[in-house]
């Protein structure tokens, strides 16, 4: 029950996201898995890397990244992953929205890919060069300071090291190490 809620309210929220993409190469509707349009491939690049990064924050914190609590037990969906990641989603969103502000609709190339044994499709990417930029860029954002105080010393912090922080914070409570958990969230600038 709790899925068709969490679906229903995400179809409301990237339709009000995807209004602040520039038109000419904005989707109509936000599509995850094997996407045609080079937006929602973007997203999807974006938030990839994002579920790497919470993967290896809780493999070192020493949890079990199959399982979760709001995302089903699925075949190689690490379903603790795709949970803890709703925490970062907003700011890989705010990313993606102001990179694109740059992105011109020459940017995208389409490739032609198999997705079945008997069907060929197009899906549209970056080109190569704005992929490469993309995610340099999108690293050099995960390295970026915050204003949240760090664990032991230090009044910033880089994004990815607040993931990583989290990570052991949650993973305290769950030990019972700590009594409550309380995710400390980046403000927008």
């Amino acid at each position: 029950k709790l899925t068709s809620i969490e679906g229903k309210f995400s179809s409301q929220y990237f339709s009000q996201i995807l209004q602040l993409i520039p038109e000419s190469f904005r989707p109509e509707h936000r599509r995850t898995f094997k996407a045609y349009e080079g937006l929602n491939n973007v997203f999807n690049l974006a938030y990839r890397i994002l579920s790497w990064k919470v993967h290896l924050a809780l493999l070192k914190a020493k949890l079990e990244p199959y399982l979760g609590f709001l995302h089903s037990l699925q075949w190689s969906t690490p379903s603790l992953v795709c949970d803890f990641q709703e925490l970062y989603r907003y700011l890989i969103d705010d990313f993606v929205i102001t990179y694109c502000r740059n992105v011109k609709t020459k940017d995208f190339v389409l490739k032609t890919e198999a997705y079945s044994s008997n069907r060929i499709g197009k899906r549209q990417y970056l080109n190569e060069e704005r992929n490469k930029d993309f995610v340099n860029r999108l690293n050099a954002y995960f390295e970026s300071k915050v204003t949240i105080p760090r664990i032991r010393r230090g009044a910033h912090q880089e994004i990815e090291t607040l993931i990583s922080e989290e990570a052991l914070l949650f993973a305290k409570y769950l030990r019972g190490e700590k009594t409550t958990w309380h995710p400390r969230i980046v403000a927008l600038s």
